[in-house]
């Protein structure tokens, strides 16, 4: 499927990579469809990608794998929220969190408590509020400078 963005112009999406998400994202119910574009010559995507709507080419949302900020990151997430996207495990299950960048680039922030979970079998996704007591606005802009000057010295 083709589709046109605000930030990368026309691009090809392969079905297998639109992710469903049958509630939309917090904020944005009506927006289902997505697809996560990040630079392919990185082995790993575990840098800052986006989470492109397809029902909405204006629409496109930072994110990153919050094991690239926090090694740790494991919230708990109530059984009945999970069942919508299928059977979970080590294998099939991909989370994000959602970036926050101000006009002060210094004071970017990740959402701990609404990760975007999703099915990479079915392709089902949601962003669903965790039980732990995390932070909405947890800063980074320290450590992803560290992590990038690590990378390149």
């Amino acid at each position: 499927m083709k589709t046109n963005t605000r930030l990368f112009g026309e691009i090809e999406i392969a079905d297998d990579k639109i992710v469903h998400m049958e509630k939309g994202i917090i904020g944005f119910p009506d927006l289902k469809n997505f697809t996560l574009i990040y630079d392919e010559e990185k082995e790993e995507p575990d840098t800052i990608m986006w989470f492109q709507s397809l029902d909405e080419p204006q629409f496109a949302m930072p994110v990153i794998m919050p094991n690239a900020v926090i090694a740790d990151y494991d919230p708990t997430i109530n059984d009945d929220l999970l069942k919508p996207l299928g059977e979970l495990n080590e294998d099939n299950l991909y989370v994000l969190v959602t970036i926050k960048v101000p006009e002060d680039i210094t004071k970017m922030s990740i959402n701990l408590k609404a990760p975007i979970i999703i099915n990479t079998d079915n392709m089902k996704g949601g962003q669903l509020i965790v039980e732990d007591d995390l932070d909405v606005r947890f800063p980074v802009y320290e450590i992803l400078k560290k992590a990038k000057e690590e990378a390149e010295g």
